[in-house]
């Protein structure tokens, strides 16, 4: 089967970087990829030989890497480090700028210090006292949200991302036109089916992902998810630092791709977010990885996206309860709102052990709230 016509370079790349991973499963990761496993081993074997230059259709080869450091500037990195050793990369990168000798990122100037032994571990470890929480393993949990919007004269552009929380690995940014559950769950099929399926995937409670006016109800949306066998949670209101590795990237989405840029329509949008998001994936050095990239910490999930959603079941001790065309359920003669998007599928209400009158709600693992019969 033919790669996908996004940008071939990249989809390669990224096969490469996912296949190369100890203990990758590579005839999986072909079918995630939609190539045959005699085109992934070709592309294999000739990375093994010749590196990323042996991945180009062609042999029309690049005289020189964008994305390299010039060795000039290099050097004079070196030179300022020499000159102050007590300097980091930030201190570096500015006093370069201000010396007209080029413009570089902190991040960048740190990496070349590693790189020649001028950063020991004793002054990594001084220079972040504290670690931000993340889970131990990939796919555990995703972030996913919008970023805001930019105008074009198309139209609006979303940009929506997503990312692992273990290893910042941004599955996707994509320039949607608008922030609906069909557009989400159109990207996030693509997604599921070159990934696999995350633990759980954390969202904030506005649309499409909640209701802002109920925190914490189901939307269609979620509803699809938790019947893919993926957690659902959401941020509490007000507080988007619950997802803050996703809004952290929506910072630097801003700082390098958005601010002082425009777009003619989704398509340019797009190709900007690509070339970007292979930088930030394979070759931006993140400071809260130890300077590593976020392609080298992840790894595809095993839970591969079904060609089916699994049959609604529950337990022989539920009682279940099929829910109206209002979002509501009828038990024991009252009525409980839940949610639309519910309308005319089973719930389970589960007894709570040794506490008669109270109940659970659940709708398959996803628990939506509990009722209390002794109340008025």
């Amino acid at each position: 089967m033919p790669w996908s016509t996004r940008d071939t370079m990249s989809l390669r790349e990224e096969f490469i970087a996912l296949a190369n991973h100890e203990g990758a499963n590579r005839r999986e990761l072909c079918r995630r990829f939609g190539i045959s496993p005699q085109t992934g081993y070709k592309w294999l074997a000739r990375f093994a030989l010749q590196g990323v230059a042996g991945l180009a259709d062609t042999s029309r080869r690049p005289h020189h890497s964008p994305a390299a450091t010039a060795q000039a500037l290099q050097q004079a990195v070196l030179a300022l480090r020499c000159e102050h050793p007590a300097w980091g990369g930030r201190k570096i990168a500015r006093r370069l700028q201000d010396l007209g000798q080029g413009c570089v990122a902190p991040s960048t100037v740190t990496c070349i210090l590693h790189r020649h032994d001028l950063i020991g571990a004793e002054a990594s470890t001084a220079a972040q006292p504290w670690q931000r929480f993340e889970h131990e393993h990939p796919n555990a949990l995703w972030q996913i949200d919008f970023k805001g919007y930019v105008d074009t004269p198309a139209g609006r552009c979303h940009p929506l991302t997503l990312l692992d929380d273990h290893s910042r690995f941004n599955m996707a940014l994509r320039a949607c036109a608008r922030q609906e559950s069909v557009t989400v769950r159109v990207q996030l099929t693509e997604v599921f089916r070159t990934y696999g399926l995350p633990v759980r995937i954390n969202a904030d409670n506005g649309a499409p992902w909640g209701s802002p006016s109920q925190p914490g109800q189901v939307s269609e949306l979620a509803l699809w998810l938790i019947r893919l066998g993926i957690r659902v949670s959401f941020s509490r209101p007000y507080h988007p630092q619950t997802n803050g590795k996703d809004e952290r990237f929506h910072r630097s989405l801003k700082a390098e791709v958005l601010n002082g840029r425009s777009f003619t329509d989704l398509g340019q949008a797009q190709a900007a977010f690509d070339r970007w998001r292979e930088v930030y994936n394979h070759q931006r050095p993140h400071q809260a990885l130890g300077m590593a990239t976020p392609a080298s910490r992840y790894r595809m999930s095993e839970r591969s996206y079904p060609q089916r959603l699994p049959d609604i079941e529950y337990g022989p001790h539920d009682t279940v309860v099929t829910v109206k065309a209002l979002g509501e359920m009828r038990f024991q003669g009252k009525r409980y709102k839940l949610s639309s998007a519910l309308r005319g599928l089973p719930v389970a209400v589960r007894a709570l052990s040794e506490q008669d009158g109270r109940y659970d709600v659940y709708f398959l693992h996803h628990r939506l709230g509990q009722i209390d019969l002794r109340e008025d």
